[in-house]
């Protein structure tokens, strides 16, 4: 049962991550997770995750790998070979030698095989960690191929170099030539051994399938055990369990391109399963790489034969010279690879570099490996400062995840938003992607019995779209500002209405009241979207509790035929109102403001209509409820790709802002409309 809750727990600090994420979106992820991670540790809850590294691997990094190897470009990996290869193997190499002698010249109590074996750990770079910081920012497209191809490959190289210095300090017996040897055999044996596993899987499915047997759980439990099966069975040959999943995630692919869709169900179901696998893998990767580290720094922090600012100091020294040898080791690859035109790569620029640089994130994999370290050596004495070695790496985790998450977005800033024609154009993209969004959730959920609801909803849609490509060469800030006017303008008119029936005593007091609230919440609407939530929220909430607390009453039948006669009024009036609004904007109309003027008026038509049929047959009633469903399904697809182009980086929160705002006064209508039919 106590396991049952940690996992619950961690589940519900993903998804908490991801909540803070929405609101704070310049903090990445992982660094959220990560963030939870210590502070669940930190609670005096009695949490503890020990960090077992053999399952770590099998059970996190292994499905993770193989859906990336599954995804990634094989084109670009192909054609971007030659700089993968330098930094997934040179520069790994580079690094064992380099930073290891300056681990041990650092802290002399560290041998040098040991120094060896913490610089081998902390050369691979984590492709799960630079994903997730670069999904916010707006990488260039080589780069980040150049970045997911060293991340699958790396791994492999830092974990047998690891694993032989581990072994040297253990044993004391190193040999160059039999490492150099064991090194080829685990790699190519891994991945090759991946790819044939993945072949025999493939044909035994296709085997299944041929037998009659097209049922999909079926087929997806084979696809999720797959990545599972084949590590653990390389693993036992000591092999590279690492490379056989990437190897058998790319033939995965290769069967996937060339297959003739035996069962689109599948491919569906299959796309929808590994996603939010991949994100509770990924966000539990991090989670408990947090957990791990408040024990990892107490262990040091609290022992008297550490000084805590040497042990931070060294943490920042190696850092920087992992990030001062990459910065130096691509430079000198990709400058001589573009003179010698050997590399298929651009012009070398510093912001490029610097770019590559910074994405060499640590992550699990580093962590995972250093818990790897055993506590004794082959003659019985422990080994040499191992709670100093899971320290540094722990420490020059955080610190490379920190650097990129505040560099990168800076680094590779596009230079779009600079200028206010770009900022417009870059509104108007995002305002049609989001529309086209909104259309295509709306196309997936139609079916025989909302068809015209949907139909009439993707036609709105439509013209709204239509008249964002008419408008793309007008100034589209200060037409923003001219729709506003008029909208207040127009509410203006429908208050001076009102008040004329108030004076002339035509019309109850409690309905002219509704009517003034109403107009207020519009207006509220064009100008504050936060505050006219939370206006409409509140009146929805007086009239549930006001209907709850005359649920029962004797008189209740009396009171219902009250409120609907109450409500005909209140849609009369409304209809009215939007009469005398439209004729203002008729008598207001220019050719300047033309073209607003017909879309607010062609919205208060479609109202006016709505209106009319709210208290036709029952059928009519159904249309308008599954029209309103649907369209609330559509504006919630509108924020989450408004949301989405922000966090990718490719919107600024200024556009997000005035993007949002405009769906908030579309919506508003439609609120209106449900609240007033809901109660009809």
């Amino acid at each position: 049962m106590e396991l049952f809750l940690i996992i619950l727990m961690l589940l519900g600090i993903i998804g908490l991550s991801n909540f803070i994420n929405h609101f704070v979106p310049y903090i990445p992820v992982p660094l959220i997770q990560i963030g939870l991670g210590i502070l669940l540790a930190w609670l005096p809850l009695g949490i503890h995750v020990p960090m077992e590294p053999e399952l770590f691997f099998v059970l996190f990094i292994a499905p993770l790998l193989f859906h990336d190897g599954k995804n990634v470009s094989r084109h670009a990996l192909w054609k971007l070979r030659k700089p993968i290869l330098f930094l997934a193997l040179g520069l790994v190499f580079i690094t064992v030698f380099a930073v290891g002698y300056l681990i041990h010249w650092l802290i002399p109590s560290v041998p040098l095989s040991a120094a060896f074996a913490l610089a081998a750990i902390l050369s691979p770079t984590d492709v799960v960690a630079v994903g997730a910081i670069s999904s916010r920012v707006k990488m260039p497209k080589t780069i980040m191929h150049v970045l997911e191809g060293e991340g699958l490959m790396n791994d492999a190289s830092g974990l047998v170099a690891f694993k032989f210095a581990v072994a040297e300090t253990v044993t004391g017996v190193f040999s160059l030539a039999e490492a150099s040897w064991s090194f080829l055999v685990i790699a190519i044996g891994g991945f090759v051994g991946g790819a044939v596993l993945a072949y025999i899987i493939i044909r035994l499915k296709i085997f299944i399938r041929r037998l009659g047997m097209e049922d999909v759980t079926l087929h997806m439990l084979i696809q999720i055990l797959t990545p599972f099966v084949i590590f653990y069975i390389v693993e036992h040959f000591h092999l590279s369990g690492i490379l056989s999943v990437v190897a058998a995630g790319i033939v995965h692919a290769i069967y996937r391109d060339r297959e003739q869709s035996p069962s689109m169900q599948l491919q569906v179901v299959s796309k929808s399963t590994w996603s939010v696998l991949i994100y509770i893998l990924n966000g539990l990767v991090f989670v408990l790489l947090g957990l791990q580290i408040p024990s990892v720094m107490s262990e040091i922090f609290e022992s008297p034969m550490f000084n805590n600012y040497e042990v931070t100091k060294f943490i920042l020294i190696i850092t920087a010279a992992l990030l001062i040898l990459r910065f130096v080791w691509i430079y000198a690859v990709w400058w001589s690879g573009w003179l010698l035109k050997k590399l298929q790569l651009p012009k070398p620029t510093l912001r490029f570099i610097s770019i590559t640089t910074i994405s060499g994130v640590r992550g699990a994999v580093t962590l995972a490996g250093a818990f790897t370290i055993p506590y004794f050596l082959a003659n019985g004495n422990p080994f040499p400062e191992r709670s100093l070695i899971i320290f540094i790496a722990a420490g020059v985790i955080l610190v490379t995840l920190v650097l990129a998450s505040i560099l990168l977005p800076l680094l590779a800033e596009s230079e779009k938003g600079n200028t206010e024609g770009l900022k417009e154009e870059m509104e108007r993209i995002a305002l049609v992607r989001s529309i086209d969004a909104a259309i295509g959730s709306i196309r997936e959920l139609m079916n025989d019995d909302n068809r015209e609801a949907a139909v009439s909803v993707i036609t709105s849609y439509n013209q709204i779209r239509n008249r964002l490509h008419q408008l793309s060469e007008i100034d589209t800030s200060r037409l923003k500002l001219l729709e506003m006017n008029i909208r207040i303008n127009a509410l203006d008119e429908e208050g001076s209405y009102i008040r004329k029936l108030k004076d002339a005593g035509q019309v109850d007091r409690d309905i002219i009241y509704l009517l003034e609230e109403h107009i207020h919440r519009m207006k509220v609407a064009v100008t504050n979207r936060m505050q006219y939530r939370g206006l409409f929220i509140w009146t929805i909430a007086k009239r549930s509790v006001h209907n709850l607390f005359h649920l029962f009453s004797p008189k209740n039948q009396k009171r219902i035929k009250n409120i609907r006669t109450k409500n005909k009024k209140i849609i009369q009036l409304k209809i009215e109102m939007a009469e005398v609004a439209i004729q203002y904007l008729k008598d207001q109309m220019t050719p300047e403001n033309e073209e607003i003027c017909l879309l607010i008026i062609g919205e208060y038509n479609e109202m006016i209509m709505k209106f009319k049929i709210s208290d036709k047959s029952r059928g009519k009633a159904n249309y308008s409820q599954l029209q309103r469903e649907l369209q609330d399904k559509a504006f919630q697809v509108e924020r989450d790709e408004i949301q989405s182009l922000f966090e990718s980086g490719e919107i600024t929160l200024e556009v997000t802002r005035k993007i949002r705002k405009q769906i908030n006064i579309r919506e508003a209508y439609w609120m209106e409309e449900n609240s007033v039919h809901s109660h009809s």
